[in-house]
């Protein structure tokens, strides 16, 4: 058996204190050490240049939070009347704000009561603000708690801005109104922009605090007259002090705007309605050159000083106009329906000549005074019966314009009942009815337009579910039934029979102006349609509408040595009308009065008031006719 032999482990000897250690062992451990040296050396090194060397520099960057682009507002542009007066000016306006993002956390309560004492306003009510600011806006962007400072107020203000963190006071453009309620509806207003309004213009540049056009020319013509606002990208520190100017970006004043209003007229016809008018009743009155479609004149009524809107501290009467009688803030000339009435009987009698229907000369009788007009499906219902103002017999284009027959105009528009007339039918009647501009907006450089509604059978079945009677279409013919219209509307038809047929594009604006005073664009007479009916014809119906001034129901529009045309109508209902133009032969302007209660008499004298005073009392007719202004 084979033996095996173990061998014991012993450690290695231990070297003795007495012998020399490894050479390279001692020259790394000095390696080492020097490392160690050279690293604190240069350690010390970096701290010396940051402490002293570059240690204010440093510090100040310290304070740096950053960077912020900031709006520089610029000059909005002006508005005049024709002849270049003005009609609103420019005046600085300064409004209060914090900046949440630069309040020091926990120095709110200092903050709120510095800016307290500035402004006069109660601390309380500065942190009620900023609270329910917090989650609804960024803290970075400016939380406005006061409008409308002192110049005082602002001037204490904006010294203290370095000293107390996270205040501003900020400046824009308010608008000054030179005529308030005579042009209100025309000119418009300016407030703050709304959630809505910066969600729908995002991208445009547009801010939670800017104000923007709310109303009239200062709404449709907002991105002409805001301009481009400047922009600054600036350094600020941890307080939001600026410290320097980065970028600079400049911006440019808006342009100004030309209208085709003339002040004395517009003031003129604001007065002579006005005097119609019982405060807080409903009325409008437009004046128009029927060869240009430019708006002389535009009054509604209740009217209101826009100048509320700019001053804060008459907020409560802005408020209040939103449930005033009357619906102030409504432009009743174009924004609001009402049955034509007789004005409408002018278009049915072109459509009845055109269409071969009658002759200038045709005669239609009746000595009755009124029409009965029964349903063929149902001959026991109660008959519709149309009433004249008074029984006129026998009665051509011309009495029946002239004297206001309905009968006439129901029987052209429906046919004799049981006799030769066939009559124009629904059919034709809204054809021509849609011809004259009815039914749809006019294109008015103004908001919130009502496009207004020519009915047919079509539209009786699919919105009412009910078949289209006879008798709508006799009451179609004398501008009731379920027709409306816009006051604008009867303007621009009314127009279009003194010019010879051309529907005209209303507009308000009649050159852009740069800020230097270089015109950018002129607005041109623009056409949108023609009517469709001979000029004999319209010449026809041009005449049946003197006569009706010069002897029949709109002799209350009679103007001294101007022949006048154009119509009246009082409805059941109250609806006032006048519908004409000026001078008769040789139409220049034509002119509509709407009033929701009164007398046609009362519509036609406010038309006379204002034509006399255009060509009579003022040179403003003559020099309109040579164009010199």
């Amino acid at each position: 058996m084979a033996t095996t032999t173990r061998r014991r482990w012993r450690s290695p000897r231990p070297r003795r204190r007495d012998e020399p250690a490894p050479v390279a062992g001692r020259w790394g451990f000095i390696a080492l050490r020097a490392l160690a040296l050279v690293l604190m050396a240069i350690l010390v090194g970096q701290l010396v240049r940051l402490q002293i060397v570059e240690g204010q520099r440093f510090r100040e960057m310290a304070t740096i939070n950053a960077l912020r682009e900031i709006q520089v507002p610029v000059s909005r542009g002006l508005i005049y009347d024709r002849g270049g007066r003005p009609l609103v000016y420019n005046e600085a306006s300064f409004d209060a704000a914090i900046v949440p993002a630069d309040i020091p956390r926990g120095q709110e309560g200092r903050v709120f009561a510095e800016l307290s004492t500035i402004i006069g306003m109660p601390p309380q009510e500065i942190e009620a603000q900023w609270r329910q600011a917090q989650g609804t806006q960024s803290p970075y962007d400016p939380l406005i708690v006061k409008q409308g400072l002192t110049r005082e107020q602002a001037l204490a203000l904006k010294e203290r801005e370095p000293d107390v963190p996270g205040i501003r006071l900020l400046v824009r453009t308010a608008r000054e109104y030179v005529d308030g309620p005579a042009l209100a509806h025309v000119i418009g207003y300016m407030g703050p922009i709304s959630s809505e309004e910066l969600q729908s213009l995002d991208g445009q540049g547009y801010h939670l605090n800017d104000w923007l056009g709310k109303a009239g020319v200062e709404a449709t013509y907002e991105s002409i007259l805001r301009g481009t606002p400047g922009r600054i990208m600036v350094e600020v520190d941890a307080a939001g002090r600026h410290r320097r100017v980065v970028a600079e970006r400049p911006g440019q004043d808006g342009a100004s705007l030309l209208l085709t209003v003339d002040l004395d007229l517009q003031r003129k016809l604001y007065e002579a309605l006005s005097a119609q008018v019982p405060p807080g009743e409903v009325a409008a009155a437009a004046l128009m050159d029927v060869r240009s479609g430019e708006v002389l004149a535009l009054v509604s009524l209740p009217s209101f000083d826009p100048n509320v809107f700019s001053d804060p501290a008459r907020r409560s009467q802005a408020a209040a106009l939103l449930d005033a009688p009357g619906k102030p803030l409504l432009n009743h000339a174009l924004g609001e329906l009402y049955p034509p009435l007789d004005t409408f009987k002018p278009i049915v009698a072109a459509a009845a000549l055109q269409e071969g229907v009658i002759r200038p000369d045709t005669v239609i009788r009746n000595q009755a005074g009124y029409l009965l007009v029964s349903h063929p499906l149902d001959p026991g219902a109660v008959p519709d019966v149309i009433f004249d103002p008074r029984p006129l017999g026998d009665t051509d284009l011309n009495k029946a314009l002239a004297q206001g027959s309905n009968v006439f105009f129901a029987q052209v528009a429906g046919g004799t009942p049981g006799g030769p007339l066939r009559g124009l039918g629904e059919a034709r009647l809204a054809s021509y009815a849609r011809a004259f501009g009815l039914g749809m907006a006019t294109g008015i450089d103004l908001p919130a337009e009502a496009r207004g509604l020519v009915p047919d059978a079509r539209w009786k079945e699919q919105t009412l579910g009910e078949a289209w009677r006879p008798g709508d279409t006799y009451r179609f013919g004398i501008g009731q039934s379920y027709l409306s219209a816009t006051p604008m509307q009867v303007l621009v038809a009314t127009a279009a029979i003194a010019n010879g047929g051309r529907v005209l594009k209303p507009h308000l604006v009649r050159e852009v102006r740069s800020p230097d005073g270089r015109v950018l664009d002129q607005v041109e007479a623009t056409g949108r349609s023609q009517v469709g009916v001979a000029a004999e014809y319209l010449a026809a119906v041009r005449n049946a509408l003197a006569r009706a001034v010069d002897e029949g129901v709109a002799k209350s529009a009679a103007v001294r040595g101007l022949r006048v045309a154009g119509v009246t109508a009082a409805g059941e209902a109250g609806h006032v009308w006048f519908a004409g133009f000026a001078p008769a032969d040789q139409p220049l302007v034509a002119l509509v009065v709407y009033m929701g209660h009164g007398t046609a008499d009362k519509a036609g004298a406010v038309a006379a008031q204002v034509l006399d005073y255009m060509f009579n009392q003022t040179n403003i007719g003559q020099a309109l006719r040579e164009g010199r202004r």
